[in-house]
């Protein structure tokens, strides 16, 4: 939370006020505060906190925020879009001979991201510029949006990234690289942003001295990386439908005792299996085997391992695959390498 001098000052009081939650009376003479909508007025703060050189640059900010946006009720959907939300959100402050190799660098971050977690192939690109025939919504000049969207332009271009147009789609301080997807309805959202920001540097009073010993504003690129958390899981559940892969799933292994008198040697076997860093759940219920695999099939787990008497006897676990059935007895160390290796290689089944 912080005054509406912040905001003032970086144009969101003029520009975002509609999405913002105020406390206070914005039209009177006492104090105003408001809840974060961005994180980077703060992440400033910590670049003003002494003088820069250009030999301090590119320097790289990051944080996990929790921010605040009064979204309309129409634009709610699930978690999709909420209003208070955990994003992946960082600021990069650079010279212009920095900047395309510090862009380039966003845009690799963000793919890899999306590539681990199956994502990739299901975004588009999206260059978003001004609409210079609604000058109200922008700060700075016609020449200067001009200049800054060639140069984005032709970082775009040398990164040979296929992209749509968005006029009117840029944010008020500068154009951005939208990474865009489209959740099972069919609805376009943007997932991962990349800007560059030209002007916030200057209301700011961000300044660095060159190597002529002149001082100057340094660009600013503003990035996420697996963009807004809540969006992203909501989006891994809707193409997943709710089958992780191992490494993802919140419960890796459910553990499944045939009898009671199985349960002791199954909390053996769970305790062991969180020793190797796997995610394990007992199904200790006094009910028949058969319907507790179907109610972990249900659950999408990964795997289940089934304990018996057989089991007992041979030191061994009976594994279960969600999708390849039964995978039969094995020593517990069979498993763990089977399970350790498909985790280490982010494998999407």
């Amino acid at each position: 939370m912080a005054k509406s001098d912040l905001y003032k000052i970086s144009g969101h009081w003029d520009h975002y006020q509609d999405g913002m939650f105020i406390f206070g009376d914005p039209d009177s003479d006492e104090e105003v505060y408001a809840l974060r909508p961005m994180t980077c007025p703060f992440q400033y703060q910590a670049y003003l906190n002494k003088q820069r050189s250009y030999r301090d640059l590119p320097l790289r900010y990051n944080e996990t925020s929790t921010l605040f946006r009064n979204e309309a009720s129409g634009e709610m959907h699930g978690l999709i879009r909420v209003r208070q939300f955990t994003i992946s959100e960082g600021h990069l402050m650079c010279t212009p001979e920095q900047l395309e190799d510090e862009f380039r660098k966003c845009v690799e971050l963000a793919a890899f991201m999306l590539k681990t977690v199956g994502l990739y192939e299901d975004v588009s690109y999206r260059f978003s510029q001004w609409d210079p025939n609604d000058r109200a919504k922008y700060i700075g000049t016609e020449e200067e949006w001009d200049n800054v969207q060639k140069m984005m332009g032709t970082i775009l271009d040398n990164l040979g990234i296929d992209y749509a147009v968005g006029v009117g789609e840029a944010a008020f301080y500068g154009p951005k690289l939208d990474i865009q997807i489209k959740n099972v309805y069919g609805k376009e959202d943007t997932l991962i942003t990349i800007q560059i920001d030209p002007y916030l540097a200057r209301n700011f009073g961000m300044e660095y001295v060159d190597r002529d010993g002149v001082k100057k504003h340094p660009f600013i690129i503003h990035r996420t990386s697996i963009g807004c958390y809540e969006r992203t899981l909501a989006l891994l559940i809707e193409k997943y439908a709710g089958a992780f892969p191992l490494w993802l799933a919140p419960t890796q292994v459910k553990l499944l005792a045939v009898a009671d008198r199985h349960l002791d040697y199954l909390y053996e076997i769970k305790k062991q299996l969180e020793q190797a860093g796997l995610r394990a759940e007992v199904d200790d219920r006094s009910e028949k085997i058969g319907y507790k695999i179907r109610q972990a099939q249900l659950e999408k787990v990964p795997y289940m391992i089934i304990i018996g008497d057989k089991d007992i006897e041979a030191n061994t676990v009976s594994v279960r695959h969600r999708k390849d059935g039964d995978l039969g007895a094995m020593k517990l160390e069979a498993f763990l390498a089977l399970a350790q290796e498909e985790i280490a290689s982010k494998a999407i089944k």
